[in-house]
C-alpha cells in the first residue's frame, strides 16, 4: 500500500526516498498533475514527487486529490 490514511490525510507511506514507489503511485493516478518546473525534484516526469497536488510534511507528502 502506497498511501496510508493518518491524522494530516493521505500521506504516501515511501516517505521522501522512495523514487520508484513515488513513480508507480503517479502512473496509476487519473488525477496527477505535473507542478511547475521550479517544484519538480524527481528525474521521472510522472511521479507524485512532481505534482501539483502533493503538500511536503516532515517525513512525506500528503496527496491532496486522492
Amino acid at each position: 500500500m502506497l498511501f496510508a490514511i493518518q491524522q494530516e490525510g493521505k500521506v504516501f507511506t515511501g516517505g521522501k526516498d522512495d523514487w520508484a514507489g513515488a513513480a508507480e503511485a503517479a502512473g496509476n493516478c487519473a488525477d496527477f498533475r505535473a507542478d511547475v518546473e521550479e517544484e519538480m525534484i524527481a528525474d521521472e516526469p510522472v511521479s507524485c514527487y512532481n505534482c501539483r497536488f502533493r503538500r511536503w510534511t516532515s517525513s512525506s507528502f500528503t496527496c491532496q486529490k486522492n
